[in-house]
């Protein structure tokens, strides 16, 4: 971690950037040549499954049951295509005749294959043989078949049944009549349609319901020929899921008798201001008759999701909400504060809410609709207060390697909300439940995957590590810690199996604690090796322990919290950036990633640590050779132009950098950090095989200008609209990509991207400006929807920093920007 004495306050450069027309520079890639077939073979053995797919649809409409029967008359083809030629999926809708590509999936056995399905209305039912049909005996102006680009790439077509709606794991699919609860993925504006035939056929549903930009989720109970039923006497489905609901938190409680401490403490402890920062913390509930979180905690400001339930924290949870609780509001320095004897000020407060039951498991209900709820109780009781939600309540039934869930999309929802309002949520990686092997532990983290709904782009996901490796309790004497000071909890889960386009989770890890072995059983958790907090029945005893992801949560919520009391005007993607550039990774992850042979080795142990761990010094104050500049600003991605949505604009950031005294430095090394942040508005569905069903809403990236270029080279280089107008210019071929410890393949997924730059001071002198662009997302491909025109805020944390060297930055970049205000005033 950084030593440097911290005495100033970041520079805070507002709407910096410079608005420039913007398009993409052409990309290279795959070929978009399609397949070599025997034009007639191949046309004859498709009419031949889409002929019998469409009899088999015909007597599917003649058997619609008129008492059932709603929405448009149609039906679901399945075609097969492989992974390389998924450019066809954007070829299988037609919205004019209302075809729609509604699922993508994998199939499972067959990785090189993937199964599109598509909703046909009856009035279209030959669409599909028709483009055959021109294929087999038609030209284009270029004397290629007509729909080549499409109809070669088919491999097989069929009648779509309920498994083809199935995206889940085919394993899980409901044989044999058993009924589940079913996530059902509605298309838009189908739930009345969908409530109405549920009905007749006497389906049990939940009426809570998530809603997206195309899609809405809710739960019902059957078997899947009920399942059936539904699809074919309907167009409301889209996509079917098995509907998960069972958290994952792992727990231990010590008999920790200390009541004199926490009567001292009580008294020498300030009660935050009425409208301080709160953190909001969704879990089990709050015993809030304990002295040390009562200050910090009116009863106001505890709420349930389920009224019945009541408010206070339940036994069947072993106290977690109240564990919670304690690290949210003291960080891990209760132990510090009962030894002190001065004042201790609360710069924060707390908020409660309540989304599990007080025994068993809650009633299968969508997760995000609950969340959902759980948000929106304590803003609709104070609205003004500015607040950090705080969740550590995962589910590991639900493994998805990185693929939205409805609970996850419905996390990216709530923080992106409508775009103008945003909020911060800090969620947990998850834990892994197996019996830990000392010597095996890395390699299970690196397969256990991120929780349910960790997976979400938006919230700041937490993973933990651990610095406890001192055994002091004489009833473990022999006993050794299992994870070396410095390096990953032994149960914190990682994304290290994902697929590259899903983001880099966890973001930050903080301290989870340790587990001890004794060399012939499984490790387990000792006391030791745990963080203090408060227990729930503080009449029994007053203090608990906690440890793993859920201590990690509530100690970056603490960081959060802390963040947005000294900075309350920053957006929620600031505050989340300064966190992320804050951190560092300790000298046992450095060690890992020394020793990786390459960048694609690197970004694996991305997915193991994270960014690593933050530190609250660095996210709010700046060092004379640690400068740190924060910028807010905007872009509007796209615009629609002559009937087609583009790319819009791009900004210049100027920065004010102190060129000489960078110069001076000659030779010395400087780090250069970089950390955007935004949120995107998403749009689910197992869709995203075609560009134009990405999930994301829009995505953003950064280029910075490199060390022998001209501003007007740089744009030059990253800008094609720039291209276009000064056709006869030529960027310079020098590069220096190769000095980001990352690089942009590694950094760039999700929605939030960070990287160190390495170089000397002459070099670093002439990097000063930086770019930040828009790429594609569902605004620009899905014109339709009309979201083309929003604007897209952004954060960007920028950081010079020259280790080991004594020498002030800080103060010509503070004397630059100070003048440049006064100026403009």
């Amino acid at each position: 971690m950084s030593q440097e004495s911290r005495d100033f306050p970041h520079i805070y450069l507002p709407e910096n950037g410079q608005s420039e027309n913007y398009t993409r520079p052409r990309q290279g890639g795959g070929s978009n040549l399609s397949p070599d077939r025997d034009r007639i073979a191949h046309a004859r053995y498709l009419e031949e499954q889409i002929g019998k797919a469409i009899q088999q649809a015909n007597q599917i409409l003649n058997s619609r049951d008129s008492q059932l029967a709603t929405g448009v008359p149609g039906f679901y083809l399945e075609f097969q295509i492989k992974s390389e030629e998924t450019i066809a999926l954007k070829s299988l809708e037609n919205r004019k005749k209302n075809i729609e590509l509604v699922a993508v999936k994998k199939i499972h056995d067959q990785e090189d294959m993937v199964l599109a399905t598509v909703f046909v209305p009856e009035s279209a039912q030959d669409y599909f043989l028709k483009k055959v049909e021109q294929y087999r005996d038609e030209d284009t102006d270029t004397d290629k078949p007509k729909n080549q680009a499409l109809v070669a790439r088919l491999e097989a077509v069929q009648i779509g049944t309920v498994q083809s709606l199935f995206t889940d794991v085919p394993a899980l699919f409901p044989e044999n009549g058993r009924e589940v609860w079913w996530e059902v993925w509605l298309r838009k504006e189908k739930q009345g349609e969908f409530n109405q035939i549920t009905q007749k056929l006497e389906i049990t549903t939940k009426y809570h319901a998530i809603s997206f930009p195309e899609r809405e989720v809710v739960l019902a109970m059957c078997n899947w020929e009920a399942m059936a039923r539904v699809i074919n006497n309907s167009d409301v489905v889209a996509e079917l899921r098995l509907a998960k609901d069972t958290p994952s938190m792992f727990l231990g409680m010590p008999n920790i008798e200390q009541e004199q401490w926490v009567d001292d403490l009580e008294k020498r402890l300030i009660a935050p201001a009425k409208h301080a920062v709160s953190i909001c913390v969704l879990d089990s509930g709050v015993a809030r008759i304990h002295p040390l979180l009562s200050p910090g905690l009116d009863a106001n400001d505890m709420h349930a999701v389920e009224p019945s339930w009541g408010v206070n924290d339940s036994a069947f949870w072993r106290g977690h909400g109240t564990a919670m609780a304690g690290l949210c509001l003291y960080s891990d320095q209760l132990i510090d504060l009962l030894a002190t004897s001065g004042q201790v000020k609360l710069f924060h407060r707390l908020e409660s809410v309540k989304i599990l039951p007080n025994t068993g498991q809650n009633q299968p209900e969508l997760y995000g609709a609950i969340t959902e709820q759980g948000v929106s109780l304590p803003e609709i009781a104070n609205p003004h207060r500015p607040r950090v939600f705080c969740m550590a309540v995962t589910s590991s039934s639900d493994s998805t390697k990185g693929t939205p869930s409805s609970w996850s999309a419905a996390v990216d929802q709530l923080c992106f909300n409508d775009g103008e309002f945003r909020r911060l949520m800090i969620i947990s990686a998850g834990n892994i439940s197996q019996e830990i092997i000392a010597e095996d532990y890395l390699n299970i983290n690196d397969v256990e995957t991120i929780d349910n709904p960790g997976q979400a782009w938006n919230p700041l996901i937490v993973g933990a590590y651990t610095e406890k490796i001192n055994i002091i309790d004489s009833n473990y004497q022999g006993w050794l810690p299992l994870a070396p000071g410095g390096d990953l909890s032994p149960r914190s889960r990682t994304s290290v199996t994902w697929d590259s386009q899903w983001p880099i989770r966890p973001d930050v890890v903080f301290e989870g604690g340790n587990m001890a072995f004794d060399g012939e059983n499984p490790a387990a958790a000792i006391d030791d090796l745990c963080l203090l907090t408060t227990h729930y029945r503080p009449n029994i005893r007053m203090f608990d322990r906690m440890s793993d992801t859920s201590s990690a949560t509530a100690l970056a919520s603490y960081m959060a919290a802390r963040i947005m009391s000294e900075q309350p005007n920053y957006r929620p993607e600031t505050i989340r950036a300064l966190i992320v550039h804050s951190a560092e990774w300790t000298p046992a992850m450095q060690n890992h990633f020394e020793a990786a042979s390459s960048k694609t080795a690197r970004g694996a142990l991305l997915r193991r640590y994270g960014y690593g761990v933050p530190d609250l010094s660095r996210a709010l104050q700046s060092a004379s050779n640690d400068l740190t500049l924060v910028i807010e600003d905007e872009l509007q991605p796209f615009c629609l132009e002559n009937s087609r949505v583009k790319t819009k604009e791009m900004k210049f950031h100027k920065l004010p950098w102190p060129s000489e005294k960078l110069e001076i430095l000659g030779e010395a090394k400087i780090e250069l950090k970089i950390t955007l942040s935004y949120f995107i508005e998403p749009n689910p569905g197992e869709r995203g095989w075609a560009y134009r069903h990405r999930y994301p809403s829009h995505g953003l990236r950064f280029k910075v200008k490199d060390s022998l270029e001209t501003d007007n080279d740089f744009r030059w280089r990253i800008n094609q609209a720039v291209r276009e107008e000064k056709e006869d210019r030529r960027s310079s071929s020098h590069s220096d990509d190769h000095n980001w410890f990352l690089g942009s393949n590694t950094r760039d997924g999700g929605s939030i991207h960070s990287d160190i730059w390495y170089g000397t001071g002459v070099e670093l002198a002439q990097k000063d400006a930086i770019a930040v662009y828009p790429v594609g997302g569902w605004w620009k491909e899905k014109q339709y929807l009309d979201r083309y025109d929003q604007m897209a805020p952004y954060s960007l944390v920028i950081s010079i920093r020259v280790p080991g060297v004594e020498v002030d930055i800080y103060t010509p970049v503070y004397n630059l920007v100070s003048t440049s205000v006064a100026i403009e005033t």
